[in-house]
């Protein structure tokens, strides 16, 4: 690959990481994954700086902070202050994951709902866009975007259909693809990568989840987003390097999409 990539979602904090983290780091280098956007929900509150601390170390890495729908009933009004003055760290770019996961209920709904849309507002306010997980949760995920606005964003491992992508899209949304884009039974996701406009389409590793073919079933890391571009490459009729210098410059702007006053 000549031209460098950008994992825009990794969670370089995961146990799974802990014997070989700087060495996973340099793999990805390597690979031409020169930059790489630190997952900062960690294990949720009270410790939200998972992605900051990382980000601190390597400046080529960049975080986001948030409280992941799973820890969403460990949250405070406290986690929230918090979340709040994080949100100004010079290498924080976006706030996430948040959202909605209905499959694995590991917080009530209800609660879910309410961190989300707190999520959002604070967002807003800090003028970055927001990094969204929607598990069976379709519907209302979109409903709280719609009610309580957000300074753009991205739908984090897009698994959706051509519909949920077309209204992604109206609501303004970038799109974000993962290994799950190579998998065999994954006919709907490729259709919705098609589908994307050029300058809507970001990827991803999510690693070390949902590693890509060849390496389904191993732990996923951000080295392995190659495999990833090129699939995406391949269903767009495209070269691996343009997919590589489109979602560089989508992610850049998605970063620059805010109004925030306090960067």
């Amino acid at each position: 690959m000549n031209a460098p990539l950008i994992d825009t979602h990794c969670h370089l904090d995961a146990r799974a990481f802990d014997e070989d983290r700087e060495a996973c780091i340099e793999r990805a280098r390597a690979a031409g994954v020169e930059r790489l956007v630190a997952i900062g929900t960690g294990d949720g509150p009270p410790d939200l700086e998972a992605g900051i601390r990382l980000a601190e170390r390597h400046p080529f890495i960049s975080a986001t902070v948030g409280v992941h729908p799973h820890d969403a009933a460990k949250a405070t009004e406290e986690s929230w202050a918090e979340l709040a003055a994080m949100m100004a760290h010079a290498k924080v770019v976006a706030v996430g994951e948040i959202g909605l996961d209905y499959h694995y209920d590991f917080s009530p709904r209800e609660t879910q709902r309410a961190a989300f849309a707190r999520q959002l507002e604070l967002a807003r306010e800090a003028g970055l866009p927001v990094v969204i997980h929607t598990r069976e949760a379709w519907a209302d995920t979109v409903d709280l975007i719609r009610r309580h606005g957000a300074a753009g964003g991205v739908f984090h491992c897009f698994s959706g259909g051509p519909r949920e992508a077309e209204e992604a899209l109206e609501l303004g949304f970038y799109l974000s693809f993962s290994g799950i884009v190579t998998f065999p039974k994954a006919e709907e996701i490729r259709e919705a990568a098609q589908l994307v406009p050029d300058d809507r389409l970001l990827i991803e590793t999510d690693a070390p989840y949902l590693a890509p073919v060849p390496y389904r079933g191993k732990r996923n890391e951000p080295a392995y987003l190659v495999e990833t571009a090129r699939r995406v490459a391949e269903l767009r009729g495209v070269e691996p390097e343009q997919i590589a210098r489109l979602t560089w410059d989508n992610w850049s702007r998605l970063c620059l999409q805010g109004t925030a006053t306090n960067r």
